[in-house]
């Protein structure tokens, strides 16, 4: 059987992005479909992942949903994909597992999309706290374990900053004030060969793919 990723719209979705980088990090060999989403859990992805959401991953026989799982599974085959130290290492994951649950504010006020200048918008009081808490977890981490490199830890980028990269592409997109140090990690993150491949592959993305939600926003 084939090994394969299920992703959904690149312009548009945060956890396909997360789930791609995992995979693309920890080099699995899978074939990659993308399903165009359009809000909620459709019939196509229903078709294929078992809680009916992407990214969903078939590898060698297992069957991980769940960008979390995706990563842990993958860090498996590159154990890079986690700090070394114990310490950096729960940092790490408590980081990745604050993203994956929370920050429900910022999604909803500045929802992913690659593609446009929403510069100034969807700033409100709840979303600001959730930015402020964001710009505290890159400067702390970055202080505390990325000092020699311009990941949150160090010259590596790993599983923690695959987790962040839709939030990076948020940031890009809505422009709220950041701290320069956030800024700095920001800008890092985009000129990742992988995020900037990423990029580049949404913005080669059919028109018929874009929904109004998304791109009327201004």
């Amino acid at each position: 059987m084939a090994d394969k990723l299920y992703l959904g719209t690149r312009r548009y979705s945060s956890w396909s992005l997360r789930g791609w980088l995992m995979v693309k990090l920890a080099k699995l060999q899978v074939e990659e479909f993308v399903i165009p989403i359009a809000g909620g859990a459709t019939a196509a992805v229903k078709a294929v992942s078992p809680n009916g959401l992407v990214p969903y991953l078939e590898h060698q026989g297992a069957k991980i949903w769940e960008s979390l799982a995706i990563a842990e599974y993958c860090a498996e085959f590159e154990p890079a994909l986690w700090p070394t130290g114990k310490i950096a290492r729960a940092h790490a994951r408590s980081i990745a597992a604050e993203m994956h649950a929370g920050f429900c504010s910022l999604r909803q006020a500045m929802p992913m999309n690659l593609g446009r200048n929403y510069a100034g918008l969807g700033q409100n009081a709840e979303s600001l706290a959730d930015i402020a808490r964001i710009d505290h977890i890159f400067t702390q981490t970055r202080a505390s374990f990325g000092t020699d490199g311009p990941y949150l830890f160090g010259t590596h980028f790993n599983a923690a900053d695959a987790m962040f990269a839709p939030v990076v592409a948020r940031f890009i997109t809505f422009q709220p004030p950041l701290s320069a140090a956030a800024q700095s990690y920001v800008q890092a993150v985009r000129a990742h060969p992988l995020v900037d491949t990423w990029y580049r592959l949404a913005m080669d993305e059919p028109l018929s793919w874009r929904l109004d939600k998304y791109e009327s926003l201004a």
